[in-house]
């Protein structure tokens, strides 16, 4: 994938390495997922729309850059980049935050779309689409789908770890957006989950577990 992103910095690797393990607690796991995601946000946040100021410093004027106030808008997708919203508002001034319920359906493997809000303008902004794991592709494909029809041009995804299966869901589908991960993993399971992964980030950074889902 041409456009496929992977960041390999330490401070990157070293979270990743965190949310791996399957004996880091939920405490632990938000402190990483906020850690990773502050970092890949730095990279993906390299063109964002910004405007030239002068500002008065204690010894005369200066020439400036800052962020065009609203036009980054974060995108998370329910329920697992939720965790990644926070990290990223505080880095980004003014960042607008939408929401996009999407969930795999256990058997078909599908995404089914049951939740939409976001910004209405979104042509001139910067839109980083969150979701920590790219498996099949599905939920990510559609949540830019999406996007694109509400007008979004600019469109860019953040994700933890990716599959080989859904980068190349991407590449087909939404061969113009680029994708930020911290590693490619092997391979997808049986069950579409990644391989070695890291588990369900949601179930992980909310503290639920399969055994207590209804």
């Amino acid at each position: 994938m041409e456009n496929l992103r992977v960041i390999t910095h330490p401070l990157v690797q070293h979270y990743l390495t965190t949310l791996r393990d399957k004996n880091t607690g939920v405490d632990e796991f938000r402190r990483s997922l906020r850690g990773i995601t502050t970092l890949l946000a730095y990279e993906a946040t390299r063109e964002v729309p910004t405007i030239t100021c002068q500002v008065e410093t204690p010894m005369g004027q200066a020439s400036g850059t800052k962020v065009y106030d609203g036009r980054v808008v974060l995108v998370a997708i329910f329920r697992a980049a939720l965790g990644m919203v926070e990290p990223i508002s505080d880095l980004v001034p003014g960042a607008r935050i939408g929401h996009l319920g999407i969930f795999r359906d256990e058997r078909t493997l599908e995404p089914n779309l049951y939740y939409t809000r976001v910004p209405s303008d979104l042509q001139d902004s910067l839109v980083l689409v969150l979701d920590p794991m790219l498996a099949t592709g599905g939920s990510l494909v559609k949540a830019c789908g999406i996007l694109k029809e509400r007008g979004a041009r600019r469109l860019q995804a953040l994700t933890i770890i990716a599959a080989p299966e859904g980068i190349a869901v991407m590449a087909r589908e939404h061969p113009d957006v680029p994708v930020y991960t911290a590693n490619v993993d092997e391979r997808l399971n049986s069950i579409g989950y990644i391989v070695p992964g890291l588990g369900d980030a949601g179930d992980r950074q909310f503290g639920t577990f399969p055994e207590e889902k209804p």
